[in-house]
């Protein structure tokens, strides 16, 4: 399995997982290679904590999809997400690696790709109704390699959950409500990038917060409510400050103007994405 390649793009600097920024986290986590792609696991949260993969838009292969979600058999299935947390309720299996984003190259290896994205590890829980907005953040690889000239077909995406204390138990997983996306892509040979948040979060004035949600003592099925959906484009800068990573020059090569370092990230400043033609790049 090659991994992500952080060379991948015709680019100067060589690209790297984002990775938290404090060093002890940066060790707890696991990195985990496939075909085209990579995951750092957090063991503790059993979820991926960051993702990165490679596109090759001019090489891409339309496989039939499957289903087949399976454990990966290198690391203890205690510390993967696995199908119990998905039964019996409305909770979706995420896609962190879009599945036909490493589906490239030869035939054999699109085959391979396309078998690893259903692997666990590259799952993470999300509400299962499907809105607009959700429907956009899954399309946003495309509308960057549209944007992209026949010349610069080639991507590098990062994807991952916003792990917070916050988040909602259940079933003894910690349900994210929110998930952040980088794509990075080289323009005349310098990186550009672009950053962008999905938020799953309920509205709060909607839910009684003193409800108690389930854990892994109880299998109730009492489901975290989560949506409706919401898409950001935001500085990468915003994202350092919000998900604790380092995204390293991705926050120099951002196509949006980033505020001042001193400014809070702040949603009111972020972009709404709700049509293709909100996206700035």
């Amino acid at each position: 399995m090659t991994g992500f390649d952080s060379g991948f793009l015709d680019i100067d600097e060589p690209l790297a997982l984002p990775a938290p920024n404090d060093p002890q986290e940066r060790a707890r986590l696991r990195r985990l290679d496939y075909t085209h792609f990579s995951v750092l696991l957090d063991p503790d949260r059993r979820l991926a904590a960051a993702t990165g993969v490679d596109i090759d838009g001019a090489a891409l292969l339309d496989l039939g999809r499957g289903d087949d979600w399976h454990l990966d058999e290198r690391i203890p299935a205690g510390e993967q997400a696995g199908p119990e947390l998905y039964a019996r309720n409305d909770l979706d299996r995420g896609h962190l690696v879009r599945r036909r984003d490493p589906v490239w190259g030869p035939a054999d290896v699109a085959r391979r790709a396309n078998v690893d994205t259903f692997c666990y590890t590259n799952a993470a829980p999300q509400a299962a109704d499907f809105n607009q907005s959700l429907e956009l953040w899954n399309g946003l690889e495309d509308l960057v390699l549209e944007y992209a000239s026949a010349g610069r077909l080639r991507l590098s995406v990062f994807t991952g959950p916003v792990f917070a204390d916050d988040d909602p138990l259940y079933r003894g997983i910690r349900i994210p409500k929110r998930f952040w996306k980088v794509a990075a892509w080289s323009s005349a040979g310098a990186l550009a990038a672009s950053g962008y948040l999905l938020d799953q979060s309920a509205q709060l004035d909607d839910i009684d917060l003193d409800e108690p949600t389930a854990t892994g003592d109880r299998d109730d099925d009492a489901v975290p409510p989560l949506g409706p959906f919401r898409t950001f484009q935001l500085p990468i800068l915003d994202l350092v400050s919000i998900t604790g990573l380092d995204f390293g020059p991705l926050s120099r090569a951002d196509v949006l103007e980033a505020a001042p370092a001193t400014v809070r990230p702040d949603v009111d400043t972020w972009i709404e994405l709700k049509r293709p033609d909100d996206l700035r790049f």
